[in-house]
């Protein structure tokens, strides 16, 4: 179909030049159901974007949706700190009954603010509560947050330099596959533990990511998560798992890390964890960590109760067994399928991922944005990832139609066609 920019003016008068995806995206979008997007001059598009991983379950998702609008129409708490309610009650069963139980996961909840980055400005702080440290470990390509914190762990120069002061007290490390293979996992990060005259100070704790989103659709092995997870317990280092993104059973399971059979001492969850869309995040921790005098760490949205009736509602909804994750792990051979075909007929493409988090990286890095603008303009949204933009990053609902799904895939395959 072909579409003719609206006309932006309110945006581009008023709204800082800070706004990103509306570049890329020039529509008005106006309404949203499933895995497809309406905007204001009838023009539907098929979203491979999900809210940059917060809808997991699609636009809103009618179960989540009777709930919420059952609580607010009987007045149920909307705001409440950190007071206890119903709605939080109901939320900490459930994430107890259908999530940690079944895992024999130790962990305590904690409810640091309604972002991403408010969840690792929390572990971070914790970690060097914990251990009377600061250094943290972080890892090439990483991406954790936009503020100063979580910018300190981050890897992307664009970012960091965002910052306008310096940023210390972290130290990147080579991820997983950093070499090609040519060097022995974590050679370099033990051989600065062990050095006096490394100039490393004893790190309080490492934090990484299974799959990494921003970075560019990096997966690391279970092996080498494995294999850090024995290097921090053998050097009194605490592992911070950032499952913001890829937790919620993007890569099948709903924490991303449990394929390698870990179990980090911190995670971070945020993004679908409320199943609508809506802010809220968790810093779940060991019971042992759990120092914190009250008050010590706090936030205003720490206890939005719309977003605990939601979460509430996806955990009962699609993770008290296991077809959700039967589900992700089919749709992921899917698009498996569909990108080695892509990658077969163009050379110069090569594809990764796990689940439904796949990037289809371009040898020539300004094709991957070419693609984006070009299945766009077909009705598909996809963005970039990685740290010149050059991995198409798909992202679609886990609840998606095979049908849709081959559908977005299909018209990838013509964007990538049609920019070749």
């Amino acid at each position: 179909m072909t579409i003719t920019p609206p006309a932006l003016s309110v945006f581009e008068a008023l709204e800082s030049e800070v706004r990103s995806y509306c570049r890329g995206w020039p529509a008005v979008f106006d309404r949203a159901q499933g895995s497809h997007m309406f905007d204001e001059d009838g023009h539907t598009y098929l979203d491979f974007f999900a809210g940059a991983g917060s809808l997991n379950y699609g636009h809103n998702n009618p179960v989540l949706k009777r709930a919420l609008i059952d609580y607010i129409e009987r007045d149920g708490v909307t705001h409440g700190l950190d007071m206890s309610t119903t709605a939080k009650r109901a939320f900490l069963e459930s994430f107890q009954n259908n999530i940690l139980r079944p895992r024999d996961l130790p962990y305590k909840v904690m409810f640091p603010g309604p972002t991403g980055t408010n969840a690792v400005e929390a572990a971070l702080k914790l970690a060097r509560k914990v251990k009377g440290r600061e250094s943290i470990v972080s890892f090439t390509n990483a991406f954790h947050g936009m503020s100063l914190g979580s910018l300190a762990v981050t890897g992307n120069a664009f970012k960091r330099a965002g910052a306008g002061i310096p940023l210390v007290h972290g130290t990147p490390m080579p991820f997983d596959n950093y070499f090609d293979g040519t060097i022995p996992d974590f050679l370099w990060f033990e051989r600065l533990l062990g050095d006096q005259g490394s100039g490393l100070n004893q790190p309080a704790a490492v934090i990484v990511e299974t799959v990494q989103g921003e970075g560019g659709i990096n997966v690391a092995r279970p092996e080498w998560l494995r294999a850090l997870a024995e290097l921090c317990e053998r050097q009194d280092m605490l592992l911070i798992v950032d499952d913001i993104q890829m937790g919620c059973g993007r890569t099948g399971a709903f924490f991303s890390f449990e394929e390698s059979g870990i179990t980090p001492d911190i995670v971070t969850v945020s993004k679908s964890i409320s199943g609508y869309g809506m802010p809220m995040s968790l810093a779940l921790f060991k019971p042992e960590l759990d120092i914190w005098e009250p008050g010590e760490h706090n936030g205003t949205f720490r206890g939005n109760n719309p977003a605990f009736v939601t979460a509430a509602a996806t955990l009962d909804t699609y993770w008290a067994d296991s077809q959700m994750e039967k589900q992700t792990l089919a749709r992921g051979e899917q698009v498996e399928q569909a990108l080695r075909a892509i990658c077969e007929e163009q050379s110069g493409t090569h594809y990764r991922g796990r689940g439904l988090v796949w990037g289809l990286e371009f040898e020539d890095k300004p094709r991957a944005s070419a693609v984006c603008r070009r299945a766009f303009e077909l009705g598909l949204l996809v963005e970039t990832s990685g740290p010149e933009s050059e991995v198409v990053k798909l992202l679609p609902a886990l609840t998606i139609s095979p049908d849709d799904l081959d559908e977005g895939l299909r018209t990838l395959a013509r964007a990538v066609r049609e920019t070749a």
